[in-house]
């Protein structure tokens, strides 16, 4: 089975997961995501989460640790979600909203609060869930651990999304939900929203963009926005860094005039 890991640990800590993980699993195909999400972002490492769960077989686990309440009463989770297009899919780690995007972009969902102890580490270290708890639970799983074993079915876990962009008249207007590696914004402001050919002229607090398919159809320098291949509004910068020219950050709302 495959097991996919996403943390903002760096390059140390998430070894430590594999080989909790290889002894329950031997067999676990470990793919890792990233472990650079940006420290303590949740909201950035589900959007990261969601964008790539669904591109991987039914049947894998989902281990996603952004946690700065390690420790603390926040509860350790794992979601079932199916559906018809993608199968089933798991997913394990911390009850603060990271695993809920990805998890509904999946289909209908089923959250467990993980109480069997029988599954941790003999010894859980306070700061260290992610090795502890989140990747042994996760390894029983992927080799075929019913997920009704962690713990009891609940319906008060933390939801997170990301909201809706809007169309009003000469203007679509949403919030930053992203900032990639590049410094180009991912916006809230989904395809279905954007009747723009390529070409088009749009505006953003006073600076004017092109709307485009890719980013080669600009010269380097040149801002434009174009459909991701996330499905949402991007604006980015040809070989530069559109959220320093835009002066935007996560959360943030953008209006964008046509």
């Amino acid at each position: 089975m495959i097991i996919t890991l996403l943390t903002d640990f760096g390059d140390l800590y998430p070894a430590s997961m594999k080989g909790a993980i290889l002894c329950i699993d031997p067999a676990a195909n470990i793919v890792d995501i990233s472990h650079s999400v940006p420290r303590h972002d949740v909201r950035a490492g589900a959007f990261m989460l969601m964008t790539c769960a669904r591109y991987f077989p039914s049947d894998t686990v989902h281990i996603a640790v952004v946690d700065p309440g390690v420790g603390t009463q926040r509860r350790p989770i794992a979601v079932m979600a199916g559906s018809g297009d993608f199968g089933i899919h798991y997913f394990v780690g911390p009850d603060n909203g990271i695993l809920i995007p990805a998890a509904k972009s999946i289909g209908k969902i089923k959250v467990y609060e993980i109480t069997n102890k029988h599954l941790f580490d003999q010894n859980v270290s306070s700061t260290f869930h992610g090795r502890d708890i989140f990747a042994p639970v996760g390894a029983h799983i992927s080799k075929g651990r019913d997920i009704g074993d962690v713990g009891r079915l609940i319906s008060d876990f933390i939801d997170l999304d990301f909201g809706e962009g809007t169309k009003k008249e000469g203007s679509l207007e949403g919030r930053v939900i992203y900032i990639d590696g590049f410094g180009s914004i991912v916006t809230n402001i989904s395809s279905d929203l954007v009747d723009l050919k390529p070409g088009d002229v749009m505006e953003i607090d006073n600076k004017q963009v092109v709307f485009q398919k890719s980013y080669g159809f600009c010269k380097e320098g040149e801002s434009l926005a174009l459909i991701g291949s996330h499905g949402y509004l991007e604006i980015a910068v040809n070989k530069g860094n559109a959220a320093v020219i835009f002066g935007k950050k996560q959360g943030e709302k953008v209006i964008i005039s046509i």
